[in-house]
């Protein structure tokens, strides 16, 4: 657990003002890193392949989930959470990521906010979504994702 509370509370005792040190600027290569992890996951999401998508993810017992269904801790938990909900390509739809923002907070993590969609035909849903990134020698991997479902206007 050490590295993901690391991490969070690093982003925690992180300044507010965008420009306050040289660890807020904007990276375009890492974002950039953080963008390839992001389309490979909705490539393999649209391929029906959950492993494959899972790939992002840092796989440990310390990874964690929230989102409506509560917290669940750790890769294989997260993996099984995903194959509950989405138990076939009916279910997975086309997913499509949107209006991404990026904050990096130190050489090694990262926020991330945007929303998701999933087009099928059971009914489309898609909401909001906060990533934490931290870079590991293998690369940029979430070690935390807390996504929610937005009803559509409407349906609230």
């Amino acid at each position: 657990m050490a590295a993901s509370w690391g991490a969070l509370a690093l982003l925690a005792s992180a300044r507010s003002t965008p420009n306050s040190s040289p660890q807020a600027e904007p990276r375009a290569d890492d974002e950039a890193m953080i963008r390839r992890v992001l389309a490979h996951q909705q490539a393999a999401w649209n391929q029906g392949a959950i492993d494959a998508f899972l790939r992002g993810y840092w796989r440990s017992p310390e990874l964690t989930f929230s989102g409506s269904g509560g917290i669940e801790r750790g890769w294989e938990g997260v993996r099984a959470r995903y194959l509950r909900n989405y138990p076939d390509r009916g279910a997975m739809g086309t997913l499509n990521f949107s209006g991404l923002e990026f904050r990096f907070f130190g050489p090694d993590a990262a926020l991330v906010l945007g929303e998701w969609h999933l087009a099928r035909t059971r009914g489309e849903i898609g909401g909001v979504f906060t990533l934490v990134f931290q870079r590991f020698p293998a690369g940029w991997k979430i070690i935390h994702d807390h996504t929610s479902v937005v009803p559509p206007p409407g349906k609230k």
